[in-house]
């Protein structure tokens, strides 16, 4: 008996989706152009929601409550435990050269170790997918090293890799493996019944329930661990530079702190959350982009 074509795989995984839209879609072929209504009013909803509004005004009223020392006199600070909103924007304004080259070295530390970290655990995930009998003590272990504390792992990885920038992304990468294990193998291991029967009905092999099917259902599962590993990068590239470094923003604060130098060592971590904020956008971007076809980003 001749074997089914490829188009009639997707026409009928196309049927059966309308009883498992998630694991299904990845079967389905994604129309090429989308409802013009349906772009325009979720548009429309995030210019004009209180998505981007709140949370600006909010950080407005914020920071016009600091800049009058509303906090101060509510928990008894002194100017030079918090300087004020304008003397941070001082001291930005007078080593924007320095904070920009540092920032930029801290940001490199944490997508490389990024990068790194997130693909040793999709592999860890793919190898206890397919092998759940030896895959399971691996996921373990990821999870045990992950609950070890940055300070106890700084030491290890400078003596490991040297106080060049490896160590900073060796910190990154064992911090941002557990998040991707985890969340990659839930996507994998949870996948519709109805698209394993459809896919063994064809007599697909492992490999390609693997590719048309487990990593398809993953992606979700693999940009929410992307968009946790994208502010705990951030953390662990600047706990990584208060032991062993030359530069970044974490150096800086930390030598900032201990000359009493407040306004810089603010300035720091003003850039380090919007470098943070930056790279989280920008992985929500590619998500939106990547899986299309999932019904969370038709909203």
């Amino acid at each position: 008996m001749e074997k089914p074509s490829l188009q009639n795989k997707k026409l009928t995984a196309t049927y059966l989706s309308d009883t498992s839209s998630t694991t299904l879609n990845s079967f389905q072929s994604q129309p090429a152009d989308q409802p013009l209504h349906t772009r325009n009013s979720s548009k429309k909803s995030f210019l004009g929601g209180g998505k981007v509004w709140l949370p600006l005004c909010l950080g407005i009223l914020f920071v016009l409550l600091w800049q009058i020392e509303v906090f101060h006199k509510i928990f008894d600070l002194k100017k030079y435990q918090l300087p004020l909103p304008s003397a941070i924007a001082s001291s930005i304004q007078e080593n924007w050269s320095l904070l920009l080259s540092y920032t930029g070295y801290t940001l490199a530390e944490a997508v490389l170790g990024m990068i790194i970290g997130s693909l040793f655990g999709f592999v860890i995930a793919l190898i206890a997918t397919a092998s759940p009998r030896w895959g399971a003590g691996s996921l373990t272990l990821v999870a045990a090293l992950n609950a070890v504390p940055i300070v106890a792992l700084a030491p290890i990885m400078n003596l490991w890799f040297g106080d060049g920038i490896g160590s900073r992304i060796a910190i990154v990468t064992a911090t941002t493996m557990a998040a991707m294990a985890l969340n990659a193998y839930k996507g994998m291991s949870s996948v519709n019944p109805l698209a394993l029967d459809l896919m063994y009905s064809y007599a697909a092999n492992k490999a390609k329930v693997f590719r048309y099917l487990r990593i398809q259902n993953s992606l979700p599962y693999v940009f929410t661990a992307l968009k946790i590993n994208a502010t705990a990068s951030m953390i662990g590239a600047i706990v990584g530079e208060f032991f062993f470094s030359s530069q970044g923003l974490g150096y800086l604060l930390s030598n900032s702190i201990k000359i009493a130098k407040m306004p810089l060592g603010w300035s720091c971590i003003v850039l380090a959350a919007i470098a943070g904020i930056i790279f989280y956008m920008i992985v929500e971007r590619l998500e939106k982009v990547c899986i299309r076809w999932h019904p969370s980003q038709r909203t």
